[in-house]
């Protein structure tokens, strides 16, 4: 295959990232291999009301259902169909469209397939979404010629649930910066001026939220700041109205503008990362970049992330002991050492890099 081939990208919102990990991975592709390959990225036309023909060097497609919820399986289906007629090469992100995937076999299309964390398993899905999101699964796993494991913990999964090896990419992190604590931000964010904990997610149960509440309002050591999407769901809705009134705890609602949460979470005490359900979690590799000591929920993908030099808990009392216990000098020892594995590991550079290889090969 030439260096010029043709890839074409499905399963993210689309370009330019507004949205989550899928998204800026499909960014740094563009910009850092754009001039070498021929990316084509398939975007959610729901999702943007501009529909500009290119982002970079990558011309969009559009198309009419969103790439997320229930929409995702004809979202992908109609990415990958359309792909075939053009692309060389295929870059699947997800499995909502895994039970499509087979179709490219009729068209000799080569699939890189990066099924990102077990989607299945997060606890917002029912049971017969749950078994459906598995089975896709499955069948992509099974009709990818390549697969990507962005975490160790993925890779153990593929080899031992399907007897598949993969090729470990993770994500990147260095295009994190940190803005300066204004005034203007010391005035709408008192908690600015002393030590606090941070944690930024979509409020959910596989999240974890609940269990960090629970230890903070046990805990008068630190105040703990959330930023999250509370208004979204009734779980969310509940938790915030269950725990709004406790003095240590400020429960922000989603923010978007990235100096403004990084201003934030860049500047916390310590940095607490309760997700659960799979893979590098692009928000705990930006986290590592900016330096920030990290309390993380106790599961195989956060320790290989951090390779086991974080604080780990596994329930609320946990938390709270690490929160008595660890010294503030034990918390700033952390920072060279997430930051010494984020740019060791965790550039976007690097990544591009593993793509381009398993891409043109």
């Amino acid at each position: 295959m030439s260096s010029g081939c043709k890839v074409a990208v499905v399963g993210t919102v689309g370009l330019p990232p507004n949205y989550g990990g899928f998204e800026t991975l499909a960014h740094f592709m563009v910009l850092c291999l754009g001039e070498a390959m021929h990316f084509t990225v398939y975007c959610s036309g729901p999702d943007y009301p501009v529909h500009s023909a290119t982002y970079l060097s990558a011309q969009l497609k559009y198309l009419p259902l969103r790439a997320n919820g229930a929409q995702s399986i004809g979202f992908d289906l109609l990415a990958l169909v359309d792909s075939c007629f053009h692309a060389d090469v295929i870059l699947v992100l997800g499995v909502s469209g895994g039970l499509f995937v087979p179709l490219t076999r009729l068209f000799g299309k080569r699939v890189i397939l990066n099924i990102g964390g077990l989607d299945w398993q997060r606890s917002k899905w029912g049971r017969w979404a749950s078994r459906f999101l598995k089975l896709s699964e499955a069948v992509a796993v099974k009709f990818a010629d390549v697969l990507v494991a962005d975490n160790e913990g993925i890779a153990a999964y593929l080899s031992a649930e399907y007897g598949r090896e993969s090729v470990l990419i993770e994500y990147g992190g260095d295009q994190i910066t940190l803005p300066p604590l204004t005034e203007e931000r010391l005035r709408r964010y008192p908690f600015l001026r002393d030590r606090y904990a941070f944690s930024v997610s979509r409020i959910q149960a596989d999240n974890n939220i609940e269990m960090i509440l629970q230890a903070f309002t046990r805990s008068a050591s630190l105040v703990l700041v959330v930023v999250g999407n509370w208004a979204s769901s009734a779980f969310g809705r509940e938790l915030k109205a269950r725990f709004a009134d406790h003095a240590n705890l400020y429960l922000l609602d989603a923010i978007y503008d990235p100096d403004e949460l990084n201003a934030l979470r860049g500047h916390c005490t310590i940095y607490v990362h309760g997700h659960s359900a799979g893979g590098t979690n692009p928000s705990l590799v930006e986290a590592m970049h900016l330096s920030l000591p990290i309390a993380a929920y106790d599961v195989i993908y956060n320790r290989a992330t951090t390779e086991g030099s974080a604080r780990y808990f596994s329930t609320a009392a946990e938390l709270e002991e690490l929160l008595e216990r660890v010294s503030r000098a034990e918390w700033e020892n952390q920072r060279a050492a997430m930051k010494e594995i984020a740019v060791r590991r965790y550039r976007w550079s690097v990544i591009a890099d593993k793509y381009a290889e398993i891409l043109k090969a």
